[in-house]
């Protein structure tokens, strides 16, 4: 606890008979190929959720010919993430207490039916702008179990030198999906034309046609999640029937001794506020990087291509460096140090590339793409490390209670920059601020961070 590092004692294994005796016989493991059934159907949920979460933003110019949607009203559909996040403390006791699957059904459960809701075709439009905010709403109740859960698993069902990967694609998957609506929307959802003056039947025919086209992608959305939902249903066990690993056969603490003792250790508050701000900010910011955008004259398609292009750098990006972190082992962060420090270079590039009328910047599409897109690759990328050096820190803390404490400071971040946005959306200049004033900040408190492997310590030197 507190600014130094664990002691010897705290990192003394629960499971007795396994270093009590050198002669003692190891803990039984075993590494089962349902794994990857496991981690994909996981993940996947994880893509569907994102892409629902994000579906709002890269279309707002075409959202508001369709429906009517505000700026404001944009903001808050993708407010909805982070507000259905508060619940938490329910979906992690019931994680910690029936297992994964129970908590991954039930979260399963709301995308489906938030999905069925958003996708009901009602000519009334002030309902049928209710029932998506409900549908919205929904899905981001899911987000709890499929944003902090990913180290549960990994821990669960992988071996200690693949659960840093297992890790890096559980988690990043929701990005994932966010990225893929970037593309997917403004592709299939055709953008108005506000350029040519239009008569009134040309434009109730465009605006039918906008329409027909997001009721096109809501019932795809739909559907895709009503399969995943059902395989879930068949096939998705809470853990193996042997453990991968020592760590994974050991005791953890309660529920409540868990949540006191997080709440007590300075060492984690200190990396769970340098992970929550950059990015939470992250998210909020790519929600609406089309509104960041416009003002630097960027068709809607083309900041799809900018936020689609940023999140997938940083999935594939993240996966590879928890791929080399896993082979390295303990180094943590050093990775983190150089990814914060990439993301501080790169937003403030981004941010007075913006400014260019006071900074005299060349602002070429060139390179608004290369920054924004580095933004995404370093922030992004870091989730996954952050994850386990959170585990490592705290452990012997359960994993899904650990990461949903840091998940829900992240959404938390993101609602209330969101929120601040529905009342100051008519210049947003200062996100960018934001986000380069985030990556700063949180570099400075890794820098001054003490990192400890307590679980790592456990399975390398205990197992052998």
């Amino acid at each position: 606890m507190g600014a130094g590092s664990s002691t010897e004692a705290e990192r003394e294994p629960l499971l007795a008979p396994s270093y009590a005796e050198p002669n003692s016989p190891p803990v039984n493991s075993r590494v089962y190929g349902r794994r990857w059934l496991v981690l994909t159907l996981f993940s996947l949920l994880g893509l569907m959720q994102g892409m629902v979460w994000n579906f709002w933003g890269p279309i707002q110019n075409s959202a508001a010919h369709a429906y009517g949607f505000t700026k404001s009203d944009i903001a808050v559909l993708v407010l909805w993430g982070p507000v259905g996040y508060f619940p938490w403390l329910l979906f992690m006791w019931l994680m910690d207490k029936k297992g994964l699957r129970a908590s991954l059904l039930l979260s399963a459960f709301f995308m489906l039916l938030g999905s069925a809701l958003r996708s009901i075709p009602l000519t009334d439009e002030p309902l049928r702008r209710w029932l998506i905010h409900g549908g919205q709403f929904l899905n981001g109740l899911a987000g709890p179990t499929i944003m902090s859960a990913g180290p549960f698993l990994s821990t669960t069902w992988f071996a200690p030198d693949q659960r840093a990967t297992a890790t890096a694609v559980a988690s990043l998957f929701s990005y994932l999906g966010g990225a893929a609506s970037f593309v997917v929307g403004p592709l299939v959802v055709p953008a108005p034309n506000d350029t040519q003056a239009r008569t009134t039947m040309t434009a109730a025919i465009l605006d039918n046609s906008i329409r027909d086209r997001i009721q096109l992608v809501l019932y795809t959305e739909l559907a895709a999640i009503a399969v995943l939902f059902a395989a879930v249903l068949l096939y998705f066990p809470s853990r193996p029937p042997m453990p991968p690993s020592v760590a994974a056969a050991s005791q953890r603490l309660s529920y409540r001794s868990s949540i006191c003792r997080l709440l007590s250790n300075l060492r984690f508050l200190m990396i769970a506020v340098a992970y929550a701000v950059p990015t939470g900010v992250m998210a909020g910011w790519s929600g609406v990087l089309d509104m960041v955008l416009t003002p630097a004259k960027v068709s809607q398609v083309d900041a799809g291509w900018i936020g689609f292009w940023s999140t997938v750098g940083g999935c594939v990006f993240g996966v590879a460096m928890a791929r080399f972190a896993d082979s390295i082992r303990g180094m943590l962060k050093l990775i983190l140090v150089l990814m914060l420090a990439g993301a501080s270079l790169a937003s403030t590039w981004f941010t007075l590339t913006c400014l260019s009328r006071v900074t005299h910047l060349p602002a070429t599409a060139a390179i608004l793409y290369t920054s924004c897109i580095l933004v995404g690759i370093f922030i992004n990328s870091s989730v996954p490390i952050f994850l386990e050096l959170f585990i490592e820190t705290v452990y012997p803390v359960p994993e899904g209670i650990t990461c949903g404490v840091v998940t829900f400071l992240g959404n938390l971040v993101c609602g209330l920059l969101l929120f601040f946005l529905t009342f100051y959306c008519t210049d947003v200049s200062w996100l960018n601020w934001c986000l380069t004033g985030s990556c700063l900040f949180s570099l400075v408190l890794i820098l001054f961070f003490r990192e400890s492997y307590d679980r790592l310590y456990l399975d390398v030197f205990v197992s052998v």
